[in-house]
């Protein structure tokens, strides 16, 4: 579907979404490079019906355009308010309190709010930023930025799983190492934008020959050896470190049943409380109801059936293998239609 959404403007509407020449592309949508930006807007507003009803075949199409923008900004808001959320309960939950360690729960919230007020505001300065960025286009934008930041996360992730010598010491400083370099090519994309159609190119080697894409395959090899050789040169993760949490060790063994429970011995006809003992109800004296309900010594629920075994709770392997490597195969496919249609 995301392909399909990003190739059907261009055959839609090859003389205004696909452009080629810069003076026409200026002229449609004020970028020179190229109009993508404006697919999604175009199929919504022009193909789509609005008010009237159109039959199209036995089906009623109806108020699609109104829906399709709704549903837009529907989405837009849920991704705006998960990131400002949790960008903010980081700040204060992660920093601020390590300054404040005595902050009230109405400082901590005043302060959230607060956070996200900037954040907020900071996306608003950085508009003029990403127009600027890959000529304006949204599209490249994500995916440039994509392959900056995310091939560090995704190589420790996969060594974390896949790995079992990985240790905290080599995925926190591969870390920081992916994130300085991918950073640092983010910086030489922002400070040097792609020139029009036909003009001299005097970007850096490091931004004009390497394309984003290979940026990222570099970047995440990069991340991977270096998490390999600091977490050979440190103290490997002891195994209830790693019990559970890597694909070698995912397998855990039964949980042992608990010891069942015996009835407590009595003491010359009392318990071990020092109460008296009464083998009936009838035995009982009136003291000992509550609302017509017994409420005697533990001794009367001696007899009772014991709770049952909750049987084996761990995950079956074959299941778990299957779910396996129906994941990898789902990341091979990604992968691969992230690098053909990007």
């Amino acid at each position: 579907m995301p392909a399909q959404l990003t190739v059907s403007p261009f055959c839609v509407c090859p003389d205004s979404v696909g452009c080629v020449d810069p003076e026409e592309c200026v002229r449609v949508c004020g970028a020179q490079v190229g109009c993508s930006n404006i697919a999604y807007p175009k199929l919504v507003i022009e193909l789509l019906p609005s008010g009237e009803l159109i039959q199209k075949g036995s089906v009623w199409l109806g108020g699609l355009r109104g829906l399709m923008i709704a549903v837009m900004m529907a989405a837009l808001m849920s991704s705006l308010t998960s990131i400002f959320n949790s960008s903010s309960t980081l700040f204060t939950m992660d920093i601020w309190k390590r300054f404040r360690r005595e902050a009230s729960e109405r400082d901590l919230l005043l302060v959230g709010r607060v956070v996200t007020v900037i954040l907020v505001a900071v996306s608003v300065v950085w508009i003029p930023i990403l127009q600027s960025s890959n000529s304006g286009q949204l599209f490249i934008y994500i995916q440039s930025v994509t392959s900056c930041l995310a091939p560090p996360v995704t190589a420790v992730f996969l060594l974390a799983v896949f790995w079992r010598r990985a240790n905290e010491q080599g995925a926190f400083w591969s870390l920081m190492l992916g994130l300085a370099v991918g950073l640092s090519r983010m910086a030489l994309e922002f400070a040097h934008p792609a020139p029009p159609c036909g003009a001299q190119d005097w970007r850096p080697s490091l931004v004009k020959d390497v394309h984003y894409l290979h940026f990222a395959v570099v970047l995440c090899l990069l991340t991977a050896a270096a998490m390999v050789g600091l977490s050979l040169l440190t103290s490997p993760p002891a195994e209830s470190q790693i019990k559970g949490v890597t694909w070698w060790t995912s397998s855990l063994e039964r949980w042992p049943s608990p010891p069942p429970l015996s009835a407590p011995k009595s003491l010359s006809g009392r318990d071990v409380s020092g109460a008296e003992k009464y083998e009936s109800r009838d035995e009982l004296p009136q003291s000992c109801f509550c609302n017509g309900v017994p409420c005697g010594p533990p001794s009367l629920g001696a007899g009772r059936a014991p709770a049952e075994d909750p049987g084996d709770r761990t995950e079956s392997p074959f299941w778990a293998r299957v779910c396996g490597i129906n994941a990898i195969i789902l990341l091979c496919v990604n992968v691969f239609f992230y690098a053909y249609f990007a």
